[in-house]
């Protein structure tokens, strides 16, 4: 079976090693980047199934390079993993905004990392292979295996994170989440994200949506509801 195909971001000549190996010796194809800038490149090279990217990079720091990841159709829908020591609250809610898909601090455990990479690989995958019907929620359109809303008959560019959540939320209108159940069925259980998090991926999601952002209620101590037409 073939094995998908990652780049793995980061200075540390020891850290990059090591999840080369790892990698390696799981079958998967690594390809190896010591910056920014031969991220970058790297990424144009050639096709990617996965990015390990590590956030402390000499030159074009890795949010800035997750940035333009998502600015380039090559690797707009490419999954992201976040690997560094910055571990704040603030930093965690900065790789979110910019759409990656999970984030491990540093110390880590190889075996860890490997697990949380194919999670994120298998929510992509189960997505994009979706054949359902198109949900339409009043003027939204929401198609699961292309991963696109309109809104209106307009497009919206969402964040892989964003749609996850517009969709997990409008599948159920009038039904109340709790912020860790949002996480949860986002991506996965055990998640270490901060209700902060959420939040902020909520406040995207409406400004997107414009007219149509008061469709996600805010309830009161308790977390959030797409509401009932």
């Amino acid at each position: 079976m073939k094995k998908e195909k990652i780049l793995v971001v980061d200075d540390e000549e020891d850290i990059l090693e090591l999840v080369r190996y790892n990698l390696a010796r799981e079958g998967y194809t690594v390809v190896c980047a010591a910056s920014g800038e031969e991220a970058l490149q790297a990424a144009e090279a050639e096709p990617l199934d996965l990015i390990i990217l590590d956030l402390m990079l000499p030159g074009i720091d890795g949010l800035e390079v997750a940035r333009r990841f998502r600015q380039n159709s090559r690797t707009k829908e490419t999954p992201i993993v976040m690997l560094t020591a910055k571990g704040e609250e603030a930093d965690v809610v900065a790789g979110l905004e910019l759409g990656a898909d999970d984030y491990v601090t540093k110390p880590f455990s190889p075996r860890i990392l490997i697990a949380r990479m194919r999670a994120v690989i298998r929510r992509r995958s189960g997505l994009s292979e979706m054949n359902g019907d198109v949900l339409k929620v009043r003027e939204l359109a929401i198609h699961p295996g292309r991963r696109h809303v309109t809104a209106n008959g307009q497009s919206l560019d969402l964040t892989y994170t964003e749609f996850q959540v517009l969709f997990f939320l409008a599948k159920r209108p009038g039904w109340v989440f709790t912020r860790t159940q949002i996480v949860d069925a986002v991506r996965g259980d055990d998640y270490p994200v901060t209700d902060r998090s959420v939040d902020v991926q909520i406040v995207g999601l409406r400004k997107k949506l414009g007219r149509f952002g008061h469709y996600i209620e805010t309830v009161r101590g308790v977390g959030y509801r797409f509401i009932e037409s």
